[in-house]
């Protein structure tokens, strides 16, 4: 068994704990994801197993079933070990803060306006900083922060799971066809919407959940013919006059669509900046400053940035 001279457990053992862990007990692609000899990771597992007393590992098929011994250490150095990845990567920066890469995810349905004007802004500022982005499901994206595979993400609502903070507020409208009954009112209530057909995201979205609940608190269950996973796309069927839809204002204006404000304050939803670890290095904390100055001149509803810790409906 590999030790510190100390006789503690080195920090690789747990390290590739936490790789096999993340790939389902596979030990060929978490060697080949960690970059390390599958005979080298399989002997360090077992060093670990000894060294606890415990088994951490058992056959499963193909793969190597993990015990719930194994999960819950994973689980519990996983976010300590991307603490300690963080403060080497900021000393290594320290020398050099204009250079580096920046994993950065952000949602599907945020992928027109705001966050591509955002990211380009802050390309333009910092040409030695490499942005690798991925536009995903917010669940995914969660996932991808806990693996330590995102550096920051922009996520809608804020997930427990990760640190986080509150940036701003989308106020969410109904969106109607040009020549709809209720096209020019000023504003309506949800249940004047009851008649109509709905095109909405599929269940797992958070907006889905949200239009769901509020009709249903408005006394109907809404009619959702068309679903889709992109707003831009939502509007163009919308436009077509396919149905009805609940939606964060657009940032452009969509041809044969009107977007109508809804009657209450709750038809609001959380845009929170999401870390993998407390403390980001010096090149990553560039560009989460950079998102927290300029998030107010693109939120619908800007609120001051605070810790939130609740629990939230699905992201999107």
């Amino acid at each position: 068994m590999e030790r510190s001279n100390d006789g503690r457990l080195p920090l690789t053992a747990l390290r590739e704990l936490v790789g096999l862990a993340d790939q389902d007990g596979h030990l060929t692609e978490a060697a080949a994801a960690l970059g390390i000899p599958q005979s080298t990771m399989s002997r360090r597992i077992h060093g670990l197993e000894d060294r606890l007393g415990v088994p951490l590992i058992v056959p499963h098929g193909r793969a190597i079933g993990l015990t719930e011994a194994a999960r819950e250490l994973a689980a519990a150095v996983r976010m300590p070990l991307h603490e300690i990845g963080a403060a080497l990567t900021d000393i290594a920066e320290a020398a050099d803060p204009d250079h580096g890469t920046i994993r950065f995810g952000f949602p599907l349905t945020m992928g027109a306006g705001e966050v591509p004007d955002l990211l380009a802004a802050f390309a333009a500022e910092h040409p030695g900083i490499r942005l690798d982005l991925k536009q995903a499901h917010g669940a995914e994206l969660v996932d991808d922060l806990l693996r330590g595979a995102l550096d920051l993400a922009l996520i809608i609502p804020p997930p427990p799971e990760v640190p986080h903070e509150i940036l701003a507020s989308q106020r969410i409208v109904a969106v109607v066809p040009a020549d709809h009954r209720l096209a020019r009112r000023a504003s309506i209530a949800v249940e004047e919407l009851v008649d109509d057909e709905f095109i909405s995201t599929p269940d797992s979205y958070n907006l889905r959940a949200l239009t769901d609940r509020w009709c249903r608190a408005a006394g109907f269950v809404p009619q959702v013919r068309t679903e889709v996973t992109e707003f831009s796309t939502i509007r163009e069927f919308v436009g077509r006059g396919m149905g009805v839809a609940l939606l964060p204002r657009a940032v452009r204006a969509v041809e044969g669509v009107a977007e109508v404000e809804l009657s209450g304050p709750e038809y609001v939803r959380e845009l929170a900046l999401c870390a993998a670890v407390r403390r980001p290095g010096r090149v990553v904390s560039r560009l989460r400053d950079f998102i927290r100055d300029r998030s107010a001149e693109w939120s619908t509803e800007s609120v001051s940035a605070r810790q939130s810790n609740g629990a939230r409906p699905r992201p999107d």
